[in-house]
């Protein structure tokens, strides 16, 4: 993509929202790849460099000069875009995949995803029913036989996350394939059973995910392979793929990824 002057005499019209600070890079051109991919930007062999930014009246070119983390547990992503006139700007990934449509213009991810679509939770009738029964059997004189308390399900102990990078120990279980929803494919990911965080006290994760990048396929991995590795943690559940064979479905719910794992140690 090449752009014009007279765009860049429009970078007064751009509206830009400026990193808070240090952000993240790329490490190489693989991990430039792998993120595209995780976003959902491109999938191709050959990264895509060049995207389009877009405004009602105006387009402009931008490339992805890397990213910062938000939330809790730094599980989300803002890409930090570079014009061609050197200014730099935060945008969502989603909504800039979306610039790239040619009916970019309706209702962005963006806002959706800022919607809060939260109700208060709602009585079913199922509920309504055993409370006027319960009404019902107080005024009746009949005595009836007591239902048996159900034995209280115990809460499992909020496990707090920690934001920095961390080291952990695990083995693997299997691999598995999770749906994409930002380029609509499954992707390969890792299984770790035994998850443990190694610190004081000890957290215990039980099960997690990670994308079987470039990286750990270098490693060969297997089901019960140990590993130790530095890396970041999340809670993010692993989601079920589409239409894929049953050796690639988890039988359990995962609920933790592990981010970028890095320093990897493989033993039997």
């Amino acid at each position: 993509m090449v752009i014009e002057h007279e765009q860049l005499e429009r970078s007064s019209l751009t509206r830009y929202v400026s990193p808070k600070g240090d952000f993240e890079g790329f490490r190489d051109e693989g991990h430039y790849r792998e993120k595209l991919k995780e976003w959902g930007l491109s999938s191709a062999k050959e990264a895509k460099r060049d995207f389009l930014f877009k405004e009602r009246n105006y387009q402009r070119v931008v490339t992805i000069k890397g990213y910062e983390t938000y939330g809790k547990s730094e599980e989300y992503n803002t890409l930090v875009i570079e014009f061609q006139d050197g200014n730099l700007c935060c945008i969502h990934p989603a909504f800039l995949k979306e610039m790239q449509a040619s009916s970019f213009g309706k209702e962005s991810m963006l806002q959706l995803e800022e919607k809060d679509f939260s109700t208060p939770e709602q009585v079913t009738e199922t509920e309504v029913k055993e409370e006027k029964q319960e009404l019902k059997s107080e005024s009746n004189p009949e005595p009836k036989k007591a239902k048996a308390a159900k034995p209280k399900k115990e809460k499992e102990p909020k496990i707090e996350l920690p934001v920095d990078k961390v080291h952990f120990t695990a083995s693997v279980k299997q691999f598995a394939l999770t749906y994409n929803p930002f380029n609509e494919e499954n992707d390969e990911v890792v299984v770790l059973e035994n998850v443990q965080i190694i610190q004081e006290p000890v957290i215990e994760l039980g099960l997690a995910w990670c994308s079987h990048s470039k990286t750990l396929k270098k490693f060969e991995l297997a089901p019960g392979d140990q590993l130790e590795f530095d890396g970041k943690v999340a809670k993010k559940k692993l989601a079920k793929g589409k239409e894929v064979e049953e050796e690639f479905i988890v039988d359990t719910p995962v609920l933790y990824k592990v981010n970028n794992p890095s320093k990897i140690v493989k033993s039997k």
